[in-house]
Protein backbone atom coordinates (compact mmCIF):
# COMPACT_ATOMS: atom_id res chain seq x y z
CA UNK A 1 0.00 0.00 0.00
CA UNK A 2 1.38 3.80 -0.95
CA UNK A 3 1.48 5.53 1.63
CA UNK A 4 1.67 10.03 0.91
CA UNK A 5 2.00 12.24 3.26
CA UNK A 6 1.85 15.83 4.62
CA UNK A 7 5.19 17.02 5.97
CA UNK A 8 6.53 20.05 7.30
CA UNK A 9 10.02 20.84 8.94
CA UNK A 10 11.53 24.22 10.41
CA UNK A 11 14.62 25.03 12.47
CA UNK A 12 15.82 28.27 13.19
CA UNK A 13 17.95 29.21 15.71
CA UNK A 14 16.13 27.71 19.15
CA UNK A 15 12.77 27.28 16.97
CA UNK A 16 11.61 24.28 15.76
CA UNK A 17 8.73 22.70 14.43
CA UNK A 18 8.25 19.32 12.72
CA UNK A 19 4.44 18.19 11.19
CA UNK A 20 4.01 15.31 9.98
CA UNK A 21 0.88 13.60 8.69
CA UNK A 22 0.66 9.98 6.84
CA UNK A 23 -2.21 10.20 4.11
CA UNK A 24 -3.80 6.23 3.19
CA UNK A 25 -6.27 5.38 0.64
CA UNK A 26 -9.13 5.37 3.74
CA UNK A 27 -7.86 9.51 4.80
CA UNK A 28 -10.27 11.86 4.33
CA UNK A 29 -9.63 15.70 2.36
CA UNK A 30 -10.46 17.42 6.15
CA UNK A 31 -8.34 14.99 7.54
CA UNK A 32 -5.42 16.51 5.03
CA UNK A 33 -6.90 20.36 5.41
CA UNK A 34 -6.69 19.67 9.64
CA UNK A 35 -3.10 18.46 8.93
CA UNK A 36 -2.35 21.89 6.49
CA UNK A 37 -4.21 24.12 9.23
CA UNK A 38 -2.17 22.75 12.15
CA UNK A 39 1.30 23.89 10.20
CA UNK A 40 -0.19 27.33 9.23
CA UNK A 41 -0.90 28.38 12.84
CA UNK A 42 2.36 26.55 14.26
CA UNK A 43 4.39 29.19 11.90
CA UNK A 44 1.58 32.26 11.88
CA UNK A 45 2.33 33.99 15.29
CA UNK A 46 6.55 32.68 14.67
CA UNK A 47 6.47 34.49 11.55
CA UNK A 48 5.83 37.77 13.48
CA UNK A 49 7.81 37.17 16.64
CA UNK A 50 10.82 36.15 13.82
CA UNK A 51 10.61 40.07 12.74
CA UNK A 52 10.56 41.31 16.12
CA UNK A 53 7.37 42.28 16.76
CA UNK A 54 6.09 42.54 20.31
CA UNK A 55 3.00 40.10 19.79
CA UNK A 56 2.73 40.00 23.62
CA UNK A 57 1.83 43.48 24.14
CA UNK A 58 -0.52 43.56 20.89
CA UNK A 59 -2.04 40.43 22.33
CA UNK A 60 -2.81 42.63 25.75
CA UNK A 61 -3.83 45.69 23.34
CA UNK A 62 -6.16 43.60 21.03
CA UNK A 63 -8.05 42.03 24.22
CA UNK A 64 -8.86 45.79 25.81
CA UNK A 65 -10.37 46.33 22.11
CA UNK A 66 -12.26 43.34 22.06
CA UNK A 67 -13.41 44.05 25.92
CA UNK A 68 -17.12 43.73 25.46
CA UNK A 69 -17.60 44.07 22.11
CA UNK A 70 -20.32 42.05 20.11
CA UNK A 71 -18.48 39.04 19.06
CA UNK A 72 -20.09 40.00 15.07
CA UNK A 73 -19.20 41.46 12.40
CA UNK A 74 -20.71 44.69 13.57
CA UNK A 75 -18.44 44.85 16.55
CA UNK A 76 -15.53 43.92 14.52
CA UNK A 77 -16.58 47.48 12.26
CA UNK A 78 -16.74 49.32 15.77
CA UNK A 79 -13.03 48.00 16.53
CA UNK A 80 -11.59 48.71 13.46
CA UNK A 81 -12.87 52.21 13.67
CA UNK A 82 -10.50 53.02 16.99
CA UNK A 83 -7.60 51.63 15.30
CA UNK A 84 -6.88 54.76 13.62
CA UNK A 85 -6.74 56.55 17.09
CA UNK A 86 -3.76 57.70 18.75
CA UNK A 87 -3.85 54.91 20.85
CA UNK A 88 -3.12 51.83 18.53
CA UNK A 89 -0.45 53.70 16.81
CA UNK A 90 1.50 53.84 19.94
CA UNK A 91 0.56 50.19 20.32
CA UNK A 92 2.13 49.45 16.87
CA UNK A 93 5.20 51.72 17.41
CA UNK A 94 5.99 50.37 20.75
CA UNK A 95 5.52 46.38 19.74
CA UNK A 96 7.82 47.16 16.45
CA UNK A 97 10.78 48.42 18.58
CA UNK A 98 12.15 51.23 16.37
CA UNK A 99 11.18 49.66 13.33
CA UNK A 100 9.21 51.75 11.48
CA UNK A 101 8.94 49.53 8.55
CA UNK A 102 7.83 46.90 10.19
CA UNK A 103 4.58 48.92 11.58
CA UNK A 104 2.33 47.41 8.78
CA UNK A 105 3.08 43.85 9.63
CA UNK A 106 2.24 44.91 13.49
CA UNK A 107 -1.12 46.33 12.16
CA UNK A 108 -1.65 43.02 10.25
CA UNK A 109 -0.88 40.98 13.15
CA UNK A 110 -3.09 43.10 15.36
CA UNK A 111 -6.03 43.08 13.33
CA UNK A 112 -5.79 38.77 12.90
CA UNK A 113 -5.66 38.92 16.82
CA UNK A 114 -9.17 40.99 17.43
CA UNK A 115 -10.53 38.53 14.47
CA UNK A 116 -9.45 35.93 16.73
CA UNK A 117 -10.62 37.79 19.77
CA UNK A 118 -14.68 38.02 18.13
CA UNK A 119 -14.49 34.43 17.01
CA UNK A 120 -14.84 35.32 13.38
CA UNK A 121 -12.72 33.47 11.51
CA UNK A 122 -11.39 34.48 8.03
CA UNK A 123 -8.90 31.44 6.97
CA UNK A 124 -8.74 27.57 7.84
CA UNK A 125 -8.16 26.89 10.92
CA UNK A 126 -7.96 23.77 13.01
CA UNK A 127 -10.50 24.86 16.10
CA UNK A 128 -12.68 25.82 12.88
CA UNK A 129 -12.68 22.47 11.69
CA UNK A 130 -12.85 20.45 14.64
CA UNK A 131 -16.24 22.50 15.67
CA UNK A 132 -17.44 20.78 11.97
CA UNK A 133 -16.17 17.37 11.60
CA UNK A 134 -15.91 16.41 15.80
CA UNK A 135 -13.77 13.48 15.20
CA UNK A 136 -10.93 16.09 14.35
CA UNK A 137 -9.60 17.01 17.60
CA UNK A 138 -6.48 19.92 17.97
CA UNK A 139 -3.39 17.81 19.42
CA UNK A 140 -2.37 18.55 23.01
CA UNK A 141 1.17 19.75 23.64
CA UNK A 142 3.52 17.64 24.37
CA UNK A 143 5.27 17.95 27.88
CA UNK A 144 4.92 18.73 31.57
CA UNK A 145 2.64 21.83 31.90
CA UNK A 146 3.59 24.24 34.32
CA UNK A 147 1.67 24.79 37.88
CA UNK A 148 -0.05 27.64 37.71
Amino acid sequence: METESVEFSAKYKTWVVIRKTSIYPDTTPEEVVFAIAGIRQSIDKKTFELLGIDTISLDSYATSLANGAKKTYLGLSEILTKLGNSDSKKAIETAVSGKPEHEGIAKTYLFRKIVQLLNLEFDVSQEALSKIYPNLKIPKQRGRKPKE
